[in-house]
Parts: C-alpha cells; sequence; structure tokens
C-alpha cells in the first residue's frame, strides 16, 4: 500500500465530542489483587502500560493477577496522537531493569508474561538488548512462564530485531495501529514500511516465534482501509491479530471520529480469519495482550520445545 497517499490535513479534523454508546463500558479498578499488584510495582520501581496508557482493561487484568509491563522509562521519544504516555527525552536507561521484572513476574506468579517499552530512538539499537536481557532473565528463575514482546520498530533496524528474535520470545507483537493514509497523523514520527520491515524480518530471522499485530479503528479510517491493512499484515507473515476501538485519554489527544459497532468487529474478525489469520481478537475494548496466554497454549511452536 502507499502510505503516502491522500495523507490527513490535522486541521480539517472534527473534534467535536461524539457520545459514548452503551456497549463501551470501563470498570474502575478494585480489589485485592489490584492493590497487591500496584503496591508490587511501587515497591520495585516499575512501570506497567496498563496505568501509563490508560487502558479501559486493567481492572480485569490486574484483577486476575496478569500485567503488562513497561520498560526503559515512563518517557517516550515521539510523540504519538492516540497514546497517553509521556514524551520527550528519557533517562538513561537502567539496566537493573530487567532483574527486577523478571523478580516481579516471578512474584505474581504468571504464566504469561507481557513486556513492552516506550521507544528510545536516541539509541541505536533502540534498547533492543533490554528486551533480550528480561526474556532470558524470566526464563532463568521462572521457568514455564511465556513471554510476548511488544516492541517497537527499531526504524526497521533488521540488526536491532535480531538482538531480540536471538532471544526466542514466544509472540514477537508490532502494532501497526492505523491504516497508510492516517500515519502521519496518528504516530508522525513512525512509517508504515518500518513496521513492514520489523513483522516480514521476524518471520524470516524464526518462523517459529509467533508474529502479532494490533490496529485501532474510530480514526477516520474506513473498513475497506482496515481490510487493506489486514492483508498486508497475512501477507508480512503475521499470524495473531488484534482489533479495538480508539479510545481518546484527554482531550489533548486525537479525537474519536466514530464508534464501531461489535457487529463490525465481527465482521473484522470474520474476515480475518478468512484470509487466514490463525488468530483473532476483535472489539470494543480489546487491547494487545487481550487473551494472550491462550494464543500461546494454542499456537506456539517455541513453548512446546521449551517446556513440552
Amino acid at each position: 500500500m502507499d502510505a503516502t497517499r491522500d495523507r490527513v490535513n490535522p486541521e480539517k479534523i472534527d473534534t467535536t465530542p461524539i457520545r459514548r454508546p452503551s456497549w463501551i463500558r470501563v470498570r474502575a479498578p478494585s480489589g485485592e489483587t489490584f492493590e497487591w499488584l500496584q503496591n508490587l510495582m511501587r515497591q520495585k520501581t516499575l512501570h506497567t502500560v496498563c496505568e501509563e496508557a490508560g487502558c479501559p482493561n486493567m481492572g480485569e487484568c490486574w484483577g486476575s493477577g496478569t500485567a503488562t509491563f513497561l520498560m526503559m522509562g515512563d518517557i517516550c521519544t515521539r510523540t504519538c496522537g492516540f497514546c497517553d504516555i509521556k514524551h520527550g527525552r528519557p533517562q538513561a536507561l537502567d539496566l537493573s531493569e530487567p532483574e527486577r521484572v523478571a523478580q516481579a513476574v516471578k512474584a505474581m506468579n504468571l504464566k504469561h508474561a507481557v513486556i513492552t517499552s516506550v521507544n528510545r530512538d536516541e539509541r541505536r539499537d533502540g534498547g533492543a538488548p533490554v528486551f533480550a536481557m528480561v526474556i532470558r532473565r524470566i526464563r532463568e528463575i521462572h521457568p514455564g512462564c511465556s513471554i510476548e514482546v511488544l516492541i517497537p520498530d527499531f526504524k526497521g533496524s533488521a540488526e536491532a530485531l535480531r538482538i531480540v528474535m536471538d532471544a526466542r520470545p514466544e509472540i514477537l507483537n508490532h502494532n501497526v495501529e492505523t491504516v497508510p493514509r492516517l500515519f502521519k497523523l496518528v504516530q508522525p514520527q513512525d512509517r508504515y514500511e518500518w513496521a513492514q520491515a520489523t513483522l516480514t524480518h521476524a518471520k524470516q530471522m524464526d518462523p517459529d516465534v509467533l508474529t502479532k499485530s494490533g490496529i485501532m479503528v474510530g480514526l477516520g479510517e474506513t473498513m475497506e482501509e482496515i481490510k487493506d491493512v489486514m492483508r498486508d499484515l497475512r501477507s508480512w507473515g503475521v499470524e495473531i491479530l488484534t482489533i479495538g476501538q480508539y479510545l481518546q485519554p484527554s482531550r489533548q489527544h486525537l479525537p474519536i471520529a466514530r464508534y464501531y459497532h461489535p457487529d463490525e468487529f465481527a465482521e473484522l474478525k470474520e474476515f480475518g480469519l478468512e484470509i487466514g489469520f490463525r488468530w483473532v481478537e476483535s472489539g470494543p475494548l480489546v487491547r494487545s495482550s487481550y487473551h494472550a496466554a491462550e494464543q500461546v497454549r494454542a499456537l506456539s511452536a517455541v513453548h512446546h520445545q521449551l517446556y513440552g
């Protein structure tokens, strides 16, 4: 697809708020398990994308004892219009962080850990060694736990990607997020071609590692544009797809163009399975790590090689 075609002019976007439909219901996080996890994160000086990005499933996931760890600090070098993570000049990498994350995974007795990070564009390797460190350390101290990494695009660098792939996570995830026409509006420092390089190279480097991507809807794209991106992702070898509704974190973020109906999410799931995805999660509140543990147990050759 042509990522430069018919780009959106930000000045022409309608910012009038629209009413949230009845099928969007986000429960506030609460409960003893949630409070215990929150205290654990503070004690180990860790960040979670659940909190930093305002995930609507935080209450459900934390209440069941799972979380997605955000590494390399809580300041991102990119300024994506949908994201609630702070941006600016990050601090130096803390190379003791992978140990703290691994110890938290063990303390939580997780069966599946999801590790993501902010973008670290000031580094040539994008922080890829930190992903490799945490994968290996979790396997050392908490064997049997499957690992999914939700990585930046590393500006398309195959060398940085190789560092992560050599550690063999069960799932290598990179979210394309939106359609090419909206790329510069939604994530101005990203390129569609970098997402393509990341996902294509990952599958070429290790065919046994599951590749995964995600799309947000409700930013002004059309159904046909979404399906075009889905076709692209399949041609890049992606096996697992998540599709969810964009929810505006604040008035300073990109506005919601429209809410998709559950029937439309069902249509996209059916289409995804028809064109060859092995697993599709599609729904209003679906996010990247939704049902990730089930995906590993059902599909992962790496996990079965490691643990039988």
